[in-house]
């Protein structure tokens, strides 16, 4: 027998007692229930459970639900990147032409004692002409029409790095990249400001005609100041043999790049060997260990050490490059600078481009400690 539509409440039900297939189907309408009738104008389908709106309704749709929209986070981080503190630690130098040219003195004559009225002669002093080629850095974008039309206000965290990551608070500064096209010239200025520093590093000409030689290259061929481990693990003696022999050929080294095992190394040399502790840190400061930045006191001063991300860090292929930055420039012809290519398609294409070479006035003023452990 069925009965008129009428409006039911909610049955309860206790906290155990399980829903039924009816339940499922029909909600709280009793048995027998005219749940929808368009000649009386009524419907108790949502009542019933009938269209009910769910996280699911309409189906699926493009990378989710049909009625639900994808709310993109604005914030983008690059996963893929690098600290440059050496960019940022070398003094550049603008330069005119297509090589850096200087001199030095390799040897200057001696002077001498003499007796009185004695035939004196001249000591000549010896002259070299260096000469480095500047070198060509290149990265190229492009974005389609639609892509500028469609990608939406983005933050590139974390575009800028002030710092070698070693040290307190955040070295990354955001950066705004309202449209598609400013994204992409802000990644590409990523990738030539890392390509520069580990050219700044690791260059090699002879390996790649269009790299200059970088610090490690220029070292290890021209300062005989090289200590190789051969795998061993660093010791503070090879730190201060290395300094040693920089000072001896007339240097002072006040920079020294690490790999970030040798980094490591030298922060265990400080706990290990000269016992530094708790109690060397001010006392409103509940910390262990030593200070995130490292500056080494050495026979020449203070060395301000910084770990670099471009240097190996392999087993038995550590390093730590020990640098005057007296004598050490980036010479400059033409600094980061934006070009637009030709319209050929619906697209926008550009490459950021930068002229440069690395050059160490006196190679034999710096160091290298090579193949650690």
């Amino acid at each position: 027998m069925n009965t008129d539509i009428v409006s039911c409440g909610p049955v309860a039900m206790t906290s155990g007692q399980a829903k039924s297939a009816y339940d499922i189907a029909f909600g709280h309408l009793p048995d027998g229930t005219r749940y929808y009738d368009p000649w009386a104008k009524a419907d108790l389908r949502p009542r019933a459970g009938f269209k009910a709106l769910d996280s699911s309704a309409g189906g699926a749709g493009t990378a989710g639900n049909a009625l639900i929209p994808i709310y993109v986070d604005e914030r983008i981080v690059d996963q893929s990147r690098k600290y440059t503190p050496v960019v940022e630690l070398l003094p550049r130098v603008s330069n005119r032409g297509l090589t850096a040219d200087f001199n030095v003195v390799t040897a200057k004559g001696s002077a001498f004692v003499a007796a009185e009225d004695a035939a004196l002669s001249e000591n000549n002093d010896t002259y070299d002409r260096k000469s480095v080629s500047i070198k060509y850095l290149y990265a190229v974008g492009r974005v389609t029409g639609p892509a500028m039309a469609a990608i939406p206000n983005y933050v590139l965290s974390g575009f800028q790095s002030a710092g070698a990551g070693n040290s307190a608070g955040n070295p990354w500064s955001d950066s705004a990249a309202p449209n598609g096209m400013q994204l992409e010239v802000l990644m590409k200025a990523r990738a030539l400001k890392e390509l520069e520093e580990d050219l700044l590093l690791t260059g090699d000409d002879s390996a790649d005609a269009n790299e200059f030689d970088g610090l490690v290259t220029q070292i290890n061929a021209d300062s005989g100041n090289v200590r190789n481990l051969s795998g061993a693990a660093l010791t503070w003696d090879d730190f201060e043999a290395s300094v040693e022999a920089a000072y001896v050929d007339g240097g002072r080294p006040n920079l020294a790049v690490c790999s970030p095992g040798a980094f490591t190394q030298l922060r265990k040399i400080m706990v290990d060997q000269f016992r530094y502790s708790p109690s060397d840190i001010a006392a409103d400061r509940l910390l262990f260990g030593v200070p995130s930045g490292i500056l080494v006191s050495s026979m020449v001063g203070p060395i301000l050490c910084v770990p670099s991300m471009f240097l190996s860090n392999s087993a038995d292929d550590k390093q730590i490059v020990l640098v005057d930055t007296s004598v050490v420039e980036v010479r400059v012809l033409l600094d980061m600078s934006f070009q637009r290519m030709g319209v050929t398609s619906d697209a926008e294409k550009f490459y950021l481009k930068q002229y440069e070479a690395l050059i160490i006035r006196a190679p034999a003023f710096c160091a290298l400690i090579d193949n650690i452990d």
